[in-house]
């Protein structure tokens, strides 16, 4: 496990990468796997050494809207409050590539907030970065209007994946934008005609 560590934590120091191999565990799950559901209690804090989560917030009715997503090298600032405050989980995540997993149980991230300095800059981090990620969706939904949110979705995934060519479906952007996949068909034919992306079958392909 240690490699692993180094590569995607290199902040953390010696001594905190040599507990987390004798004391945490590693798990990996498929594409589509539900690793957090809302409502839930959150007994591990969740490490990404490889693949990528989406993290969402669901309503009462079961809509999905898309926040952020998990990376190698990342944690989900989210599930960490509500496993230090023993609170019910307010998000879901599923696995959108398959992953590799750090568990770390909830004592032993408390033991370290003050044992280990470089756990505690990366769990403050880790909040930091996160509450800014959430500015920019609340910004989004708040001061854009649909075809403005369209083209900030598209551009945020294609930062992620470090590429032009983003396999999603007119009804995956439709719910994840909490909107219908007519309207989103419309504004993508629409940014088409614009010179901004090119549609194809299975793909939407960003030329700006």
């Amino acid at each position: 496990m240690l490699d692993p560590i180094k590569k995607n934590f290199p902040t953390f120091s010696t001594e905190l990468v040599k507990e987390i191999e004798t004391s945490a565990t590693i798990h990996s799950f498929l594409a589509g796997t539900i690793i957090i559901r809302t409502g839930q209690y959150i007994k591990n804090t969740v490490l990404v050494i490889s693949g990528k989560i989406k993290v969402y917030r669901e309503d009462e009715n079961g809509g999905e809207f898309f926040m952020y997503y998990l990376q190698p090298g990342q944690a989900c600032a989210i599930s960490m409050i509500c496993a230090t405050k023993n609170e019910k989980s307010q998000i879901m995540a599923k696995v959108v590539e398959d992953v590799e997993l750090i568990m770390v149980p909830l004592p032993l991230m408390d033991k370290w907030m003050m044992q280990h300095r470089s756990w505690y800059e990366f769990v403050i981090d880790t909040y930091r970065s996160r509450f800014e990620e959430v500015l920019e969706v609340i910004d989004s939904i708040a001061f854009r209007a649909m075809d403005e949110r369209l083209e900030f979705y598209l551009k945020r995934h294609a930062e992620v994946c470090d590429c032009k060519e983003l396999k999603l479906s007119h009804q995956e952007i439709a719910s994840e934008l909490n909107t219908s996949r007519e309207v989103i068909s419309r504004l993508l034919k629409k940014m088409e005609q614009r010179g901004l992306v090119t549609l194809h079958r299975n793909n939407i392909e960003l030329l700006k």
